[in-house]
């Protein structure tokens, strides 16, 4: 009986062994009860993503693209067939979780993800939020994607969070490189000095800048990412004699508020913002001067119009066809996180977080997706190139347009 006994334990524990080995990818966390419209059939063998992301809000333009953009791939893999593991094919859902832009929430998505057995989370799309989660993250083994989180300070060598956008440091330096292109010697700054994201970017212009020999001739800071008046820092922009003024926010203060308060207090220069102005043609308020939107700029990491790969145009077609509108970059990060993870899957053969990770960790790896070709380089941010875009209103136009201006790069 006890040699019985012991040959049981034996057998017993290297089963569990073998279900947690890179192959043993067979064992997937258990399915969702909200697929989040991802179009996972009901039972069978299915891998479970999270997503976390400001859904509902002031900020939820950038929650629901997306999530748009995961739900689109995650139809378009099941429909292909899904993911293939160790010989066993895996269909995919996601569990979607709204932070409301607020870290205390997404802090409590977090842990209701891992406490429901997610191993592969997309998300945040702030910086603020992501910065939230990153230590969960690492401490629990989980492995982050976020779309658009792009603060410096969120990725690190050799842990489990990365990202499909690029970096603040990539923004600013791409910021001050147009600057410079354009012959601009005197810029300005109106950033908020108590966000993550909004003084990380100032920080990265601000020194770009100096390598670049352009001359910061006044900079000015607000205390929140809400406030609504712009006025006493433009009036200092122009009197100091800004030719382009630095403006890191997000697109909810920039369309109702900074914009239009910019343009009454005299400054009639280049806005130039980073990937948070996107959108903001949404938050134009009814009845506002729409000319004063002109020359309203920004760093971006996608644009439909300058994105001419196969795997672009495809996402492209698609996701109009899907959803009746052309996507925006945040739709295609959102896309590309779900293929990133797809293809680590099948690279290691697991869908466990340790086993992802290593095969995300490996810098040699190039990942095609929509919005370029790119390998992460040691912090698991993409090594990219990004875009400029604008916004244009010519007289008698029913409303202002996105435009797609140039590639950036740096020289």
């Amino acid at each position: 009986m006890k040699r019985r006994s012991l040959l049981s334990l034996l057998l017993a524990l290297c089963l569990a062994l073998s279900l947690t080995a890179c192959g043993g990818g067979d064992t997937a966390p258990a399915a969702s009860t909200d697929d989040g419209g991802s179009d996972a059939p009901a039972g069978g063998d299915t891998i479970t993503l999270g997503m976390i992301g400001p859904m509902t809000g002031s900020l939820a333009v950038y929650g629901t693209h997306v999530a748009s953009g995961v739900n689109l791939a995650i139809k378009e893999i099941n429909a292909a067939g899904g993911v293939t593991l160790g010989g066993t094919t895996y269909q995919l859902a996601v569990e979607t979780k709204d932070d409301q832009g607020d870290s205390t929430e997404c802090v409590n998505a977090m842990n209701a993800l891992i406490s429901d057995g997610i191993q592969l989370v997309v998300g945040s799309a702030t910086s603020g939020c992501t910065s939230a989660i990153t230590s969960i993250a690492n401490s629990e083994g989980v492995v982050l994607i976020t779309p658009s989180g792009t603060a410096d300070s969120l990725t690190t060598a050799m842990d489990y969070v990365f990202r499909t956008c690029f970096r603040d440091s990539f923004q600013g330096e791409l910021a001050a490189q147009y600057a410079k292109d354009e012959g601009y010697t005197k810029v300005g700054i109106v950033y908020c000095s108590a966000d993550t994201y909004s003084a990380g970017l100032r920080d990265a212009f601000a020194a770009a800048c100096a390598d670049k020999g352009l001359e910061v001739v006044a900079e000015e800071s607000v205390a929140t990412m809400t406030e609504v008046d712009y006025t006493n820092q433009f009036n200092k922009m122009v009197s100091a004699g800004a030719e382009l003024v630095f403006t890191p926010f997000y697109y909810d203060v920039m369309g109702p508020y900074l914009v239009p308060q910019a343009r009454s207090a005299g400054f009639s220069g280049v806005l130039l913002g980073a990937d948070g102005v996107d959108n903001t043609e949404t938050t134009i308020p009814d009845g506002a001067d729409l000319s004063v939107y002109n020359d309203v700029m920004f760093v971006n990491h996608y644009s439909t119009e300058l994105a001419t790969s196969d795997v672009s145009a495809s996402f492209v077609s698609s996701y109009e066809a899907e959803y009746g509108e052309s996507p925006n970059n945040f739709d295609a990060l959102g896309y590309d996180a779900v293929y990133v993870y797809k293809m680590a899957m099948e690279a290691c053969g697991a869908s466990d977080a340790a086993s992802v990770q290593a095969a995300m960790a490996d810098t040699s790896v190039v990942y095609e997706v929509s919005t370029g070709t790119f390998s992460f380089d040691e912090t698991g941010t993409p090594i990219k190139t990004g875009v400029l875009m604008g916004y244009s209103y010519t007289e008698g136009d029913a409303a202002v347009s996105k435009i797609a201006v140039k590639t950036l790069s740096l020289s």
